[in-house]
């Protein structure tokens, strides 16, 4: 399955406007700048958003992970399969690894204002993790991982006024002179804020 590539907003405008604005915060600016609050489409000021239950919920909430973390199908059912392999918790498991994935750090820690735009970043090597220059997004890291950004003078300058205005996630130490974030531990699930019910994904799965 490939990446989507049409539209970004027509996605997230599908789910509301509580989605939109719990989304990156590229997305909610756009989506309060644009008053999109209504269903996408020609007839979306004559729509109302659809309330699911059963099986219709999960989907939709399996729907909103792949959204927000801007995930393929096929990723997030690994991410699914390995949760359930490992102890405790599958749903606390499974937020964990996707919260570990390198481009989710670089834009919790405040580097960039959305998920794409912190997998542009590494797609172009602007980054090393523990002192290795790494290309891939979804990397998973892991506590004591160390990411470091080592782009030109130009970009520096754009992700520290970034920096400057976004917060970091408590799980996350960043250092705003040396653009570097250090892995203090991987989040507990009382420190990772998503739009969507975890619990509703691992049901859809385990259908």
């Amino acid at each position: 399955m490939s990446r989507y590539t049409g539209p970004k907003m027509r996605k997230v405008r599908r789910f509301g406007e509580e989605f939109a604005l719990a989304a990156d915060r590229s997305t909610a600016v756009k989506f309060v700048k644009n008053h999109h609050q209504q269903p996408p489409g020609m007839h979306g000021s004559t729509r109302v958003f659809k309330k699911h239950t059963g099986y219709g919920l999960q989907l939709q909430e399996k729907q909103k992970a792949r959204i927000f973390y801007h995930i393929m199908e096929k990723q997030l059912r690994r991410y699914y399969e390995a949760a359930g392999r490992q102890s405790g918790s599958a749903s606390d498991n499974l937020l964990q690894i996707l919260e570990s994935r390198l481009d989710n750090v670089i834009y919790r820690a405040g580097f960039a204002n959305s998920h794409p735009q912190a997998r542009q970043f590494i797609a172009h090597q602007q980054f090393t993790v523990n002192n290795q220059r790494v290309s891939i997004p979804s990397i998973l890291v892991k506590s004591g991982d160390i990411i470091q950004f080592v782009g030109q003078q130009k970009l520096r300058e754009i992700i520290s006024s970034l920096l400057a205005n976004n917060n970091s996630a408590s799980w996350l130490k960043t250092d705003p002179e040396k653009l570097q974030i250090t892995i203090t531990d991987l989040p507990t699930r009382s420190e990772i804020e998503v739009p969507f019910n975890e619990q509703l994904i691992i049901e859809f799965y385990s259908r």
